[in-house]
C-alpha cells in the first residue's frame, strides 16, 4: 500500500503527558484529543461522529476517574478485570458510568465481567466466550464484544491469527448473550508509522472480507484500533473506536513498552 499521509506515531511521548489533576485538566485534554480526531477525520473525508473516543483509565486512582467523569466521560476502559471491578464497586453512585474491559480475560474472571461491564473488547477464545455467555445468562445481561485480532504477528500479543477469525466468528452465534460489534487490535509498538499503519490496514481489510459471510446477528461495524501514540493513523485507516489513556489522564508510572509486550520503543 502506498501511504497517503505522513502522519507519525507519538510513542516517544511517555513522560511528556502531565498528570491531569483537575476536571479542567481533563476538559482541556479531551478537547485537544477531539480536535485531533476531527482533523484526522477531515483528512479522509469522514464524519467525526463516526469515531468514538474511549478514555482508558487503567492504573489511575478513583479520584482521577471521578474528575474524568466530571469532565464528561461516561465510559471508561480498563485492562485488568479485578482493578476495574474494584473501581466499579467504589463508584456505583455514578449510575450512568459504564465500563469497557479492553485487556485479556481468563475464564475464571468471566463472572466479574458478566456482573458489571458494558463492553468487552478482547474476545479471542471460545472458552472465554462460553464462560462469559454462561455467566451473562445467570445475570440476565448481555454484553457487547469485539473479537481481538493479532495483526502484528508478535507471539507476545493476545488475539486470534487473522486466518483463524472467520471460523471463530461463525461459532459465536451459539452464545446468545454476546453481541458481536466488530474487531479490535493492538498495533506493533514502533516509531515507524508505516509498520503501525499496516496493522490497521490488515484489520480493516479482514473486517471487510468477513462482512460478506458473517452469520446473521453478527455485526462487524466497529473497528477498535489506535491508542495515544497512534490513534490518528488508526482513524485514517477506518477506526471507529480509539482507546486513549495517557493523553487524557497523564503519563503512567511505567513507559508504554511495559504495557505493550513485544514492542520496541520509538527511537530504539
Amino acid at each position: 500500500m502506498t501511504e497517503p499521509f505522513d502522519t507519525q506515531t507519538q510513542h516517544d511521548q511517555h513522560g511528556r503527558y502531565p498528570e491531569s489533576v483537575t476536571a479542567d485538566d481533563f476538559r482541556r485534554n479531551l478537547a485537544a484529543i477531539q480536535a485531533r480526531i476531527d482533523a484526522a477525520c477531515r483528512r479522509v473525508s469522514r464524519e467525526p461522529a463516526t469515531v468514538r473516543l474511549l478514555p482508558v483509565s487503567k492504573t489511575k486512582p478513583e479520584s482521577s476517574l471521578r474528575m474524568a467523569y466530571a469532565a464528561g466521560c461516561r465510559v471508561l476502559g480498563e485492562n485488568k478485570v479485578q482493578e476495574a471491578y474494584r473501581k466499579w464497586e467504589a463508584m456505583q453512585d455514578l449510575t450512568d458510568l459504564q465500563w469497557s474491559i479492553i485487556g485479556h480475560l481468563q475464564t475464571n474472571k468471566a463472572k466479574l465481567v458478566a456482573r458489571f461491564a458494558a463492553e468487552f473488547q478482547a474476545l479471542d477464545s471460545l472458552r472465554v466466550a462460553e464462560a462469559l455467555d454462561r455467566r451473562l445468562q445467570i445475570e440476565g445481561r448481555s454484553l457487547d464484544v469485539f473479537v481481538q485480532v493479532n495483526t502484528s504477528g508478535e507471539a507476545s500479543k493476545y488475539g486470534l491469527a487473522p486466518e483463524d477469525v472467520q471460523g471463530f466468528i461463525h461459532a459465536l452465534p451459539a452464545f446468545s448473550a454476546l453481541r458481536v460489534r466488530g474487531l479490535m487490535t493492538l498495533a506493533v509498538f514502533s516509531g515507524e508509522a508505516q509498520r503501525v499503519r499496516q496493522c490497521f490496514v490488515l484489520l480493516r481489510t479482514l473486517r471487510d472480507q468477513l462482512r460478506q459471510s458473517a452469520p446473521a446477528g453478527i455485526e462487524l461495524d466497529e473497528l477498535s484500533m489506535g491508542m495515544s501514540g497512534d490513534f490518528e493513523i488508526a482513524i485514517e485507516e477506518g477506526a471507529t473506536v480509539v482507546r486513549v489513556g495517557q493523553a487524557i489522564f497523564g503519563a503512567r508510572a511505567l513507559p508504554d513498552s511495559h504495557y505493550w509486550p513485544g514492542g520496541t520503543p520509538a527511537g530504539q
